[in-house]
């Protein structure tokens, strides 16, 4: 996908320009960069994951942290969280949904961005439609879960963004 496709997808759930972030599962930092553009350079972004080698293309412009987001990460107060294509790697998803409930401050938004299916494959292990996301999000306490954009997808059909807030 291009840089502009990415800032498509999460555009919508971001809100206002700034703030505290964390993008869980960052990679390379695809989205790091979207959201990067989309909350302005008075934005703290922390960018997270367990891949150190990934993570050094965002080193010097980023906060990095070598982490695996499933553990205690010590963030608090976050004004948002980008989960793109991360979450499908996690089986059980509630443990690690309440723990970034926690993080959010009260309000904070939680953006994912899947692929539009229930049936994963060695790649995509656990993946999860919009509708199971709903309801994912509503037993993790999330509130006011709003699909946000879809695009068709060569690998699984389609992937959506969607945002949910922290009460």
């Amino acid at each position: 996908m291009k840089h502009t496709d990415l800032v498509a997808l999460i555009e919508a759930g971001v809100g206002e320009r700034g703030g505290s972030w964390a993008d869980l599962g960052a990679g390379e930092g695809a989205f790091t960069l979207a959201l990067a553009d989309l909350l302005g350079p008075e934005a703290h972004i922390v960018a997270v994951d367990r891949d150190a080698g990934a993570l050094r293309a965002l080193d010097g412009r980023f906060e990095t942290r070598v982490a695996d987001f499933t553990r205690p990460l010590d963030l608090h107060d976050l004004d948002g969280v980008v989960m793109a294509n991360s979450l499908h790697f996690v089986r059980d998803k509630r443990p690690v949904l309440d723990a970034v409930r926690r993080m959010l401050r009260p309000g904070g938004r939680l953006i994912v961005v899947e692929y539009g299916t229930d049936r994963g494959n060695q790649w995509v292990p656990h993946p999860f439609t919009y509708a199971r996301w709903e309801t994912m999000a509503a037993q993790a306490g999330f509130r006011n879960t709003r699909l946000l954009s879809t695009i068709p997808s060569r690998w699984l059909g389609s992937m959506y963004s969607a945002v949910s807030l922290s009460p």
